[in-house]
């Protein structure tokens, strides 16, 4: 029997780990009209046999998928084609950063005004800003495209002018998906900013004080990716 002791869970009494992102799987709708993932084997266990040792085997496969799938990173080359790549995305920007919680529950445009009602005796700068709309519960149904959160232009301007590091929601789009301009999109992507879309469990998170990262694989001229998005919140 395998000994796969090493790969358990480590626990601390001093940190918890809490994943925040969609977990990716073959046939997954991310976002309605865009390609589903779809896994094949290039090498299977039973035919890597006849090509290792006896007793070892390994199972080889390939992925095909839209950068826009499950929980993703918009780098600035998305939107702009002289923009930063995921390749040169820096690591400042993505990992262990102070995690801002801000709810859309009740509200579900994220302006100006409510992000200076909900941060404004906060410093914005350096830190991850993450939308809470609980949208996430429609994940992969229809109902998940509809009267979804978004983030407005001034909205994101403001965010822009306290120097955020990075911007995430737990919805479809940053922007109004029936805004043709993506004005939240260009606003943060245009000043550096980087944008995860369709993150998880935000509710697990206290508005302050939890860290959080989120890295797409450093892949050159390629603007989207799916990411490990997670954060460590201290407890007790």
């Amino acid at each position: 029997m395998p000994d796969f002791a090493r790969l358990a869970p480590m626990t601390t009494a001093r940190r918890q780990f809490v994943e925040l992102n969609h977990v990716v799987r073959a046939g997954m709708v991310t976002y309605p009209g865009l390609p589903a993932p779809t896994v094949t084997p290039h090498l299977t266990r039973e035919a890597s046999r006849a090509v290792y040792g006896p007793g070892t085997e390994f199972a080889m496969d390939v992925i095909s998928m839209i950068g826009n799938t499950g929980t993703y990173l918009d780098a600035p080359y998305h939107r702009f084609g002289d923009g930063i790549d995921l390749a040169g995305l820096p690591l400042e920007r993505l990992v262990d950063l102070p995690a801002l919680v801000v709810p859309l529950v009740t509200q579900r445009v994220a302006d100006a005004a409510l992000l200076a009602t909900a941060l404004g005796e906060l410093d914005v700068a350096g830190a991850a800003v993450l939308l809470h709309s609980a949208d996430d519960a429609r994940f992969g149904t229809p109902e998940y495209a509809l009267e979804a959160a978004f983030l407005t232009r001034d909205g994101a301007e403001w965010l822009v002018e306290r120097r955020a590091a990075l911007v995430g929601i737990d919805a479809i789009n940053i922007d109004d998906t029936s805004d043709p301009l993506r004005p939240a999109h260009t606003v943060l992507l245009r000043a550096g900013i980087p944008v995860v879309e369709h993150l998880t469990g935000l509710q697990r998170l206290p508005s302050r004080g939890a860290r959080f990262t989120a890295v797409p694989p450093r892949v050159a001229e390629f603007g989207t990716f799916p990411v490990r998005a997670f954060a460590v919140v201290d407890v007790a």
